[in-house]
């Protein structure tokens, strides 16, 4: 009371002092006996308020509980404020008196219990003095400089509880890491330990306070939430995480009277790969005895009520640890054969059994059940993981190399598993075997078409391309064992794999297939094989299926042309380089003009040999690669490249001698007798001949050239008899100028020329 008594003393003596000041200077102007009045009349209220908050100051009685520097200054305060004139009511200036003693009084119990280490205690009335703070900060009109020293001594107090209370942690909650922190290798994180001073004590006065002391204190001040979430990172990257992603860790646990140790044992002799139920197992063990001396503890958690550590501890890690079980375990497990899928249920099991035992541990809510829909939707992961295996296969296939053949004959044989019974059910029984012929097409009934029906010709594909198709028929003979929805994907899945032969092959194997005639034959026979089992390949399995692949299209019928077209482009395009080379060769022959001249003579016969050598070489470099019909057509398009070249080369010759004829005639023989020569697709030398001695049919301008070797040497009657009025051998080869402009060329002007120039029209 004498304090608030202090206060209105104050206040008068300022009014008084303000108001001579004023007397001194009105006086000069006859108005200081109206103003005193004015003065008085208007602070007579004002002193009976402050008498009367004197009487509710003394009943509330703070002076005696304070008499420290905070109460003085809150006074101070008060009256260097303007407050005295913004008060609108005597309940404003009572809250000014009584918060602050309230927040004093708070930290004082605050510090006492601090002292004593009762952490709850001193958190409990910590934030009973941040709610006084509030209070007071919430008066409209308070512009205190107290509230500022009040907000900062609140901020230094809670950081020194919080040191304290996680120095406390420190001791409760010990990690011994691996000098490498960040490594994850098998070598590192067995080192890694985890040691719980939370055993109960046997001795009552141990200085180490009880665990759910510090964790209650931590909650209270709302920073539980930050050091839960360290130790679940903890807790995940050194220990949960390291048991799912190795399979020969155990965790080992070891209780000693006042500390429980966790550590890891490393087995020499571990499978690659860990089961689900070993990992669930693993797992289960850490969370009982973290259960057992950690997460059990009981909370009071500020605006959610009563928790367990285990359930906070749960909603900050679960979502990750699912994470990490599912993609490096769960996955892991997915069967690669649909046979295996019965098998399944076994993990399903364990997982549900795993799910169940962190809920009865509090660590889940009821409601969480992400593993176990992961784990009972198996058949779409399955198809999934069969079909991302599948593609992953096909692809390291296509971008094998090419080089590595095998030979297919149209005798050749594709073995493939039986394919079920449609009304049985059963799965497949991959004991026994179905020989198809390579061009066989079973029909589903007891007729089939001839062998030599859509019979393959001999020829040399990539046994990667042989993988390929096996891999397909496979991954179909799957399908027709799997559930509908699985069916369907699997078969999408066989698809995908076509198509994406189409796009990779071409682009990664781009530089060999324009550089190397063989790879671009072999690409070519790549393409017709996979083409030619298109064919049927949808047909095959429609019969024989009894699922989904029954009732819907089942073809890879659209995708043939495309894989003929991408054959035949590869392959033409290196005939396209194999006859420029050809045309760039015979470009050094001079024209084939002036051969009197020995120069030109060299140049000429030089081209011939080159042709006939870059012929001989891509002839052995196709043999036994392309099929028959096709090596022939194809080296006797090159071989008729440069017979049509020389045909024009010469033709076009204005003047020919008697000694360019002789030599150009030698030139042209020895295309006529080594040109044959190069036709050798078999291996086999003497059932080559056949094909050789068939040169006129492959080589379009085999008979034009053996004519101009005709004119070159004979007389102007010969030629005439060749011509025979336009129906002889010769008129089916040239053209009546072009037979005039050799005439000109080979003999000089003279009336047995004109005669006979008149006689070719």
């Amino acid at each position: 009371g004498s304090l608030v008594a202090a206060v209105l003393e104050h206040s008068g003596r300022l009014d008084k002092e303000h108001l001579g000041a004023r007397v001194g200077r009105l006086s000069r102007r006859g108005e200081v006996c109206t103003v005193i009045n004015k003065k008085y009349v208007d602070f007579l209220p004002s002193m009976r308020g402050a008498e009367e908050l004197v009487a509710q100051g003394e009943q509330n009685n703070p002076a005696p509980q304070c008499g420290t520097f905070l109460w003085d200054s809150v006074w101070m305060s008060v009256c260097s404020s303007q407050i005295w004139v913004q008060c609108k009511g005597r309940a404003a200036v009572t809250a000014v008196c009584v918060w602050p003693l309230q927040f004093d009084t708070a930290l004082k119990e605050f510090h006492s219990a601090l002292l004593e280490e009762q952490y709850v205690r001193a958190a409990q009335q910590l934030e009973k003095a941040r709610s006084s703070l509030r209070v007071l900060e919430s008066r409209k009109g308070f512009e205190l400089k107290i509230l500022k020293a009040l907000g900062r001594e609140l901020i230094v107090q809670t950081q020194n509880i919080i040191y304290h209370l996680w120095q406390e942690w420190q001791k409760l909650i010990v990690w011994k890491l691996p000098p490498s922190k960040g490594s994850s290798s098998l070598e590192a994180v067995v080192l890694s330990e985890l040691h719980l001073h939370t055993v109960p004590a046997q001795d009552e006065d141990a200085a180490v306070p009880p665990v759910q002391a510090v964790l209650q204190a931590l909650a209270v001040l709302g920073e539980l939430h930050y050091k839960l979430k360290d130790f679940g990172q903890f807790l995940l990257q050194y220990i949960l995480k390291p048991l799912i992603l190795h399979p020969s860790l155990e965790p080992v646990s070891e209780e000693q009277p006042d500390v429980f140790i966790l550590r890891f044992r490393s087995q020499e002799l571990a499978l690659d790969e860990a089961s689900p139920m070993e990992v669930f197992d693993k797992i289960k063990l850490v969370f009982e005895v973290l259960q057992k001396y950690l997460l059990n503890v009981s909370l009071e958690q500020p605006g959610e009520g009563r928790v367990t550590l285990a359930e906070l501890l749960g909603e900050l890690i679960w979502e990750e640890l699912s994470d990490c079980l599912i993609h490096n375990c769960l996955v892991k497990s997915i069967p690669t054969n649909s046979s295996k899928l019965e098998q399944y249920k076994e993990v399903i099991k364990s997982t549900e059994e795993f799910e169940e035992a962190l809920k009865k541990m509090q660590f889940l809510k009821e409601d969480t059940t992400a593993l176990l829909k992961y784990a009972c939707n198996v058949n779409s992961h399955f198809a999934n993981k069969k079909c991302q295996d599948v593609i992953m296969a096909a692809r390291n296939l296509m971008t094998s190399e090419i080089h590595n053949t095998v030979k297919i004959t149209p005798d050749s044989r594709v073995t493939l598993p039986e394919l079920p019974d449609p009304g049985s059910g059963d799965h497949l029984k991959m004991q026994r075997a179905l020989e198809l012929p390579s061009g066989v097409v079973n029909l589903g009934s007891e007729s089939r078409l001839s062998p030599l029906t859509l019979s393959l010709p001999t020829c040399r594909i990539s046994s990667s391309v042989q993988q390929l198709l096996q891999l397909a028929y496979h991954t179909l003979l799957e399908a027709t064992a799997s559930t509908d929805l699985c069916s369907l994907q699997l078969f999408n899945c066989v698809r995908d794999i076509f198509q994406l032969f189409c796009e990779v092959v071409p682009t990664y194997h781009r530089e060999n297939l324009q550089k190397l005639p063989q790879l671009a034959a072999i690409h070519h026979n790549n393409c017709m094989y996979i083409a030619h089992h298109l064919l049927t390949l949808g047909h095959q399995f429609h019969s024989g299926s009894g699922g989904v692949l029954s009732s819907v299209a089942v073809t890879f019928v659209d995708l043939v042309p495309a894989f003929r077209r991408l054959g035949v482009e590869c392959f033409l395009a290196q005939m396209r380089v194999q006859k420029g080379e050809i045309l760039e060769r015979l470009s050094s022959a001079r024209n084939f003009s002036n051969m009197d001249d020995e120069e030109n003579y060299r140049a000429a016969n030089k081209a011939i040999k080159q042709v006939l050598h870059q012929l001989r070489r891509l002839g052995m470099v196709w043999q036994d690669v392309l099929p028959v019909n096709v090596y022939c057509k194809a080296m006797g398009t090159l071989l008729n490249t440069a017979l049509a070249e020389i045909v024009t080369r010469i033709v076009a010759l204005e003047d020919i001698s008697a000694e360019d004829a002789d030599r150009l005639y030698s030139l042209c023989r020895t295309m006529v007798e080594e040109g044959p020569q190069i036709f050798t697709p078999l291996l086999e030398e003497d059932k080559n001949k056949k094909y050789q001695e068939e040169v006129p049919v492959y080589v379009q301008n085999w008979m034009t050239f053996k004519e101009l070797m005709i004119i070159l040497q004979a007389n102007l009657q010969e030629i005439v008899d060749q011509w025979a009025d336009g129906k002889g051998p010769l008129a089916k080869e040239f053209s009546a100028a072009e037979v005039k402009s050799l005439i000109r060329a080979l003999f000089q002007n003279t009336e047995r020329r004109a005669a006979a120039l008149a006689k070719i029209k």
